[in-house]
């Protein structure tokens, strides 16, 4: 049967010069199931012929006979139309701004923030939007030059490496300048309608009823409560918002520094006179030569390095059941920023001087605050200096930074009487803190430690 189906239908294709999209009717007045036995066969053909079809119904002849209607009538059902839509071709004019490469140890981001918007006309590599790891902020930055059509995604949102969020033509043409989520939600709500007026109209009252109305007697006065609940804010004064992925890290990090060290802190003070006369005498002067200012950082970090040499278990680490004793020394130096707290790591700190050091914290320093720093300049580090004393913090307890073993705190500078070569006098005093792992560092180590660091300025 199918063999000679096959023949009719290449008799009737080779012989039936035909072109144009053609369609075919085909009708029937029997019930559903002959016309489910049926079959309809479209095929291009070949030699001028571009499109024909044949309907073939079984226990019916085959018909060349093409007509320009589709039609399927049915009498207990409705009847279905086929639709088609043509094609698009893809001109190449639009390119997707997509999420870069974030890090081995990043696996996806938060949306931040758009830094342009539907319209604007962006340069090759210019950031148009920025991605919020729990280390860093990572710019995402447009692959062409052109005009960005529209976001594909939102503020807030979770993004992959690889994620599109923007599409950006290359030309000026067919422009949105509403994001989709904005255009979806303005047609999705429909305007309120319009508020009534109404005027209420003040009724006379018959002097009748103000014959008969008597003054009510008054309340008797509720018992004073001898205790009272504590009177909480109302709901409306708090506002709820979700915490950035930095701070969570942050949170995490410290939380299991806390669970898993066992963290003691040692205090000692120290005298800053000659390191504050040394600065006055000669900051013009480094200034002048080296281009940056002469700060007191650069001094502890050297006092630091110093006493890691001296005492190097406190620049090891706890790894399992073995001790990790690091030959080299990378201090890392707690910066706050507004988005978070962030350490930078200054590397080979014992083979720098005073100059190197304060040009290195001034770099880090600036990409930090502006969010531009990278996370290869976050890893690592094998101790970490955290200056409270910028802020007015007079004395604390800082929390280690793993996987290090220990932290320096740097505190305000106040002046106070001591007694120097059996006389009070006042002098610029600084306390100083070292919180460690007394798993791996003992009290005798701590203490030296400190020592050294005074001794040193």
């Amino acid at each position: 049967m199918l063999s000679i189906i096959r023949r009719r239908i290449a008799n009737g294709a080779s012989s039936s010069p035909i072109s144009g999209p053609l369609f075919y009717r085909v009708s029937t007045r029997r019930d559903h199931s002959t016309l489910r036995n049926g079959i309809i066969l479209l095929a291009s053909g070949c030699g001028t012929a571009q499109n024909f079809g044949h309907r073939i119904l079984l226990g019916h002849s085959v018909s060349p006979r093409p007509t320009r209607e589709f039609e399927v009538s049915f009498q207990s059902e409705p009847s279905m139309t086929m639709l088609s839509r043509p094609f698009s071709s893809d001109s190449g004019d639009l390119v997707d701004a997509v999420v870069p490469f974030m890090g081995e140890s990043i696996s996806g981001g938060t949306l931040a923030t758009f830094l342009k918007k539907p319209g604007d006309f962006v340069q090759v590599d210019e950031p148009i939007a920025q991605v919020e790891t729990d280390k860093v902020t990572i710019d995402v930055a447009s692959p062409e030059a052109g005009v960005i059509q529209k976001f594909v995604a939102n503020e807030g949102d979770t993004v992959d490496p690889g994620t599109k969020i923007a599409v950006i033509s290359k030309s000026s043409e067919d422009v949105a300048h509403v994001a989709p989520s904005e255009e979806t939600s303005k047609k999705a709500v429909p305007p309120p309608p319009p508020e009534e007026k109404t005027e209420e109209k003040s009724k006379p009252v018959p002097e009748a009823a103000l014959v008969n109305m008597k003054p009510k007697a008054p309340s008797p006065t509720p018992p004073k409560e001898s205790a009272r609940e504590p009177q909480l804010p109302p709901k409306e004064r708090e506002r709820r918002v979700p915490m950035t992925r930095l701070r969570k890290r942050v949170a995490t990090r410290l939380k299991d520094s806390q669970n898993t060290f066992a963290l003691l802190t040692t205090f000692n003070e120290v005298d800053m006179t000659n390191l504050m006369k040394l600065r006055s005498e000669y900051k013009d002067a480094f200034a002048e030569k080296h281009g940056v200012k002469l700060g007191l950082m650069s001094g502890f970090v050297k006092a630091a390095v110093s006493g890691l040499q001296n005492q190097p278990i406190i620049n090891a680490v706890i790894d399992g059941d073995d001790i990790i004793y690091r030959d080299y020394i990378d201090i890392s130096i707690a910066v706050g920023t507004p988005k978070g707290l962030v350490v930078p790591v200054i590397r080979n700190a014992d083979r720098m001087n005073f100059a190197d050091i304060e040009k290195e914290i001034n770099t880090l320093a600036k990409k930090a605050n502006d969010g531009s720093i990278s996370i290869d300049e976050m890893a690592g580090g094998t101790f970490t200096i955290s200056n409270g004393g910028v802020y007015g913090s007079l004395l604390s307890t800082p929390i280690i930074n793993p996987p290090q073993s220990a932290i320096l705190g740097m505190h305000s500078i106040v002046s106070r009487p001591m007694v120097v070569g059996g006389e009070i006098v006042p002098r610029p005093m600084m306390y100083i803190a070292l919180t460690y792992d007394h798993r791996l560092i003992d009290g005798r180590e701590a203490v030296f430690f400190l020592r050294r660091i005074k001794d040193s300025n």
